[in-house]
């Protein structure tokens, strides 16, 4: 077992229970003795309601559980971080119009994506964790920011022969940056260390929108780990004749599911008559996740 740490991304439409399995999967880990973060980059991050307590754009503890830490990106407040970083180094160097002109550089149309990327790396940078995960923003959102710094060396060498200005600003400016985010990408890359998991419900448009995105994290050399086939209806609740013909289309597209993921860890989770929040609903929620595993 390699002593790195782990690091475990959740994806998935908006809606099929990202949050609910990616807090299930933290509560799980940090139950095993292994020090846990669960940091959301989703920018409607409901952490915070899941768990019951405040949490926000700090690294918080999550109460009643050893081991177990939570962070909200926020956005906006990564966004000026990431310009603070950029700009300090030339505070002392430059006069206030220069500042300003490199300021305004760094409004990009994609200053803020790469600044939650920023972020996101920050976690994959350091050995404070034995496991960290990422309950990220919807498939498209995930798959664009990790795009970015996929063609990063080609896309600085581009822009330094021409106008020397990316869309996240002076190429000097990120220039520096350069080896962390290819770091970053190798580590997602090694399947050793990083499950990529893609959440879904038995749904039609669900299965292609996890197979489209599947393909697309597969472009960028990233693998798809697992799969979770979400809100499944019990079969002892399928007797009323409406659950009984949903629960006879979910079998439907699970079995669909199987089939093109048949290379991959599928596990399935049913519908609970409660809703999943706070840290006990996870612990029960774990032993369906992750079977006998739970004792072990």
């Amino acid at each position: 077992m390699s002593n790195l740490t782990k690091f475990i991304l959740f994806s998935g439409k908006g809606g099929v229970g990202k949050t609910s399995m990616a807090s299930t999967t933290a509560v799980y880990n940090a139950e095993l003795g292994k020090k846990t973060l669960i940091v959301t980059t989703d920018p409607a991050a409901n952490l915070s309601d899941v768990f019951e307590q405040e949490i926000g754009h700090r690294i918080t503890k999550i109460d009643g559980l050893e081991n177990l830490y939570a962070m909200e990106i926020d956005p906006d407040q990564a966004t000026a971080e990431y310009k603070e970083r950029s700009l300090a180094p030339m505070r002392d160097l430059f006069d206030e119009d220069l500042l300003k002109v490199a300021e305004e550089q760094l409004s990009g149309p994609c200053t803020e994506e790469m600044a939650a990327f920023d972020k996101f790396i920050d976690f994959m940078d350091g050995a404070d964790y034995d496991v960290v995960i990422f309950d990220t923003a919807p498939t498209g959102h995930t798959i664009r920011l990790l795009e970015l710094p996929v063609d990063w060396s080609k896309h600085i060498e581009e822009s330094s022969k021409g106008s020397g200005q990316t869309c996240m600003g002076p190429v000097a400016l990120i220039e520096d940056s350069k080896k962390k985010y290819d770091d970053a990408i190798a580590k997602l890359r090694n399947t050793e260390i990083t499950n990529f998991t893609f959440v879904m419900q038995a749904e039609e448009t669900s299965l292609q929108e996890t197979v489209r995105a599947s393909k697309g994290l597969n472009e960028l050399g990233i693998k798809t780990s697992q799969v979770i086939i979400n809100g499944l209806i019990p079969e002892a609740e399928a007797v009323v004749p409406f659950f009984k013909k949903k629960h006879e289309r979910q079998l439907v597209t699970v079995e669909k599911a199987e089939e093109l993921f048949k290379n991959l860890s599928i596990k399935k989770m049913e519908l609970f008559d409660t809703e999943l929040k706070g840290v006990d609903m996870f612990r029960k929620c774990a032993t369906f996740l992750f079977g006998g595993e739970q004792n072990e």
